[in-house]
Order: structure tokens, then C-alpha cells, then sequence
């Protein structure tokens, strides 16, 4: 089965290459951003200035495909991609979460922004606690995982 999706913005970061994107945003707060929407969805954005923070759905437009078993950044042991936040996965979809600073217009002001300079973006929805947040929710392999820097020779 094929869906074809098409961007809704662009994503404008400080991060140029991989090696200057934080793993994950949560590692860098204070990375700065700004998501552009296209004017043809800007009216979209109705009242998104009304949440502190929003997830970012947007496309891994430099990474490949890759193996289902992988070694993540944080971790030397092999597992699964689904089970992993790599950016080498089957569709190539990344999501994050952010800090919504501001939006004026067509541009949203984000802050906790791990994605590459203009990596496409496919959708945004706020973030709601009451919904999203999972105090009890297991992180799996992640547990005691925190180093914030990426192990030398890793993708």
C-alpha cells in the first residue's frame, strides 16, 4: 500500500549536520527554531499560540532506510528500529516534542528542537498532559540510558 504525503512546512534549525543535532530535544532545551508553515495552511494554526509546548511530525529527508536491527546511540546491544528513536526507519517519520515560544504569522518561535536546518515538516498537534503524559509508562531499554552526547562511530 502507498500514501503519498506532502510537506506542510519547513523546519529551520541551527543543527547543519547530525553531529550538531542533539539526540534527542530534552538534551538541549534551549536549541533554538522556527517551524514555517506554508501559507496555504497557515490558517491551521488558529490558536496553536494557546499551548506551551506541540510535536512536530516531519520527514528524515537525509537518512536512509536502514537495517530493522540497529545499535542505538544509547546503547552498545542491538534492537529493534521500532523499538528505537534512529533516524534510519522504513518511512523515515520523526517526531518531537517542543517548547511553542511564539508564533507570529505563518512561524512558530519553538525552543528543544533536535531536527537538521530544513527538514520538511508534516503535521503539528499540541501537546495536552491529560492526554500525553504517562507518569507510569515504562521506558523499556532507555531506562539508565542518559548520556547526552553520541558514542564516537555510531550513525
Amino acid at each position: 500500500m502507498e500514501i503519498n504525503i506532502s510537506a506542510i512546512g519547513i523546519l529551520h534549525t541551527d543543527h547543519k549536520t547530525k553531529d550538531e543535532a542533539p539526540i534527542q530535544g530534552a538534551f538541549d532545551p534551549d536549541a533554538k527554531g522556527i517551524v514555517e508553515i506554508f501559507p496555504e495552511f497557515a490558517e491551521g494554526l488558529k490558536d496553536i499560540e494557546l499551548f506551551s509546548h506541540i510535536y512536530l511530525f516531519y520527514h528524515f529527508d537525509r537518512a536512509e532506510p536502514g537495517a530493522l536491527i540497529r545499535h542505538p546511540f544509547l546503547d552498545d546491544t542491538p534492537h529493534g528500529i521500532f523499538a528505537t528513536r534512529h533516524p534510519c526507519r522504513p518511512n523515515g517519520i520523526g517526531i518531537t516534542v517542543v517548547r511553542l515560544v511564539e508564533r507570529n504569522g505563518n512561524r512558530l518561535r519553538v525552543t528543544g528542537i533536535d531536527v537538521l536546518d530544513g527538514t520538511p515538516l508534516l503535521d503539528i498537534k499540541p501537546y495536552v498532559p491529560r492526554f500525553d503524559c504517562h507518569p507510569e509508562a515504562s521506558e523499556g531499554w532507555f531506562a539508565g540510558k542518559d548520556s547526552r552526547r553520541k558514542p564516537s562511530g555510531r550513525e
